[in-house]
This record gives structure tokens, sequence and C-alpha cells, in this order.
């Protein structure tokens, strides 16, 4: 993609992809609703939105997104990176459930409880080595119950892992959309900043 500006999309199919593009742009940089697959070639990163994961993969599968999502990574995963847990996962239970398996975990759907079982926590993150306070929202989440030999957890809480990395995928059971917390945003733009440039510095 010829030009300076970063430009990292969210899939704008469901979910509140407008907070999540509000998010990107408090961290300088240019979010893209993308509604079509083309639309992926015009962007290094992309946010999948937290949301019905069922209705989700519907709509993704009726617009022509999972192919284009799986050769998206595949073709240029050193500058593309995703996020939303269920739908990235490698095995999803309760119940099992179709999933494009770019990280190796395992996931249980709904396992915090309902909506109103939802609840906000202050917990803290490992990013680049160094401890970051994180504010965590959880609505209706899933649970990390595997993590795969080559997943990074960047974050717990209590005892579970909440957020993890396999490469260039970046993971999370909560909503950081939901907080004017921009830690778990900036953590991604900046993976995605090191890829192109790295990429570029390559041709």
């Amino acid at each position: 993609m010829a030009t300076d500006v970063v430009r990292i999309g969210v899939l704008a199919l469901q979910g509140d992809f407008d907070r999540h593009a509000k998010a990107l742009a408090r961290c300088g940089v240019e979010a893209v609703e993308v509604r079509k697959p083309e639309q992926l070639a015009d962007v290094e990163g992309l946010i999948i939105p937290g949301g019905e994961s069922t209705t989700l993969l519907k709509l993704m599968h009726e617009w022509g997104f999972v192919g284009a999502l799986q050769q998206f990574h595949a073709e240029a995963a050193a500058l593309r990176h995703l996020r939303r847990l269920i739908l990235l996962a490698r095995d999803v239970e309760n119940p099992r459930q179709f999933s494009l398996g770019l990280i190796d975990v395992g996931v249980e759907r709904n396992a915090y409880g309902r909506q109103r079982e939802s609840f906000e926590a202050q917990g803290s993150a490992t990013l680049d080595g160094r401890a970051a306070p994180v504010e965590m929202v959880f609505i209706r989440a899933p649970r990390i119950r595997r993590v795969g030999a080559g997943v990074e957890t960047l974050a717990r809480h209590g005892d579970e892992p909440v957020m993890a990395r396999q490469g260039s995928v970046l993971v999370a059971t909560f909503h950081p959309e939901l907080t004017d917390d921009s830690t778990v945003h900036q953590y991604f733009c900046s993976m995605v900043v090191r890829a192109a440039a790295a990429g570029e510095a390559s041709l």
C-alpha cells in the first residue's frame, strides 16, 4: 500500500465498530470501516469487534469475508493483525462452532455468565516487557481455557488469561473499546506500525 499513513481497518458488519474507530483515532492512526472483503487490501491491520459471534459468522459467510480473512492473514501475516477471540481461536466450546483458528487457544463461550453478570475490573497487562494498568469490561465474555505453546499471555484477571498474542494475532476476552483507556489499542497500533516498518525495510 503506497502511503505513509498507517491505516487500520475495523470490520463494520456488527458490534461497536464506531468505538473502536474512535479509539484508533486517539492513537493517531487512520481508522477505516471495512464492509467489503476487497477493502482489506487497503489496510495494514484489522480489528474484528466483539459482539454476537454466531450472527457475525453468518454475516461474514454471506459477504465473503471468511476466505478473505484467511488469505489476509496468510499472505501478509508480518504486516496485518486481527483481534476477536471467538472467531480467531483454534477451538471453541459451549457450543462448538466454526472459527478461523489463527491463534492456538481454546475458548469457552459466555463462560462468565449472561448479560446481567457483566462486570468491570482494573487489571494489569505486560506489554513490551512493561506492566501497564488496563481497564477491563467483561460482557457475556468467553474464557480462555487452553493456551498453546506458541501463545504469549499478556494479561490476566485473577488466575485466568484474558489477553493473548501469537505472532501477528492479538485477542482479548474483554472490551477495551468501552472505556477511555487506550492502552490495548495503543499496543495494537504499535504492533501494526512496527510490522509495517519492518516490511518496508525488507523491500
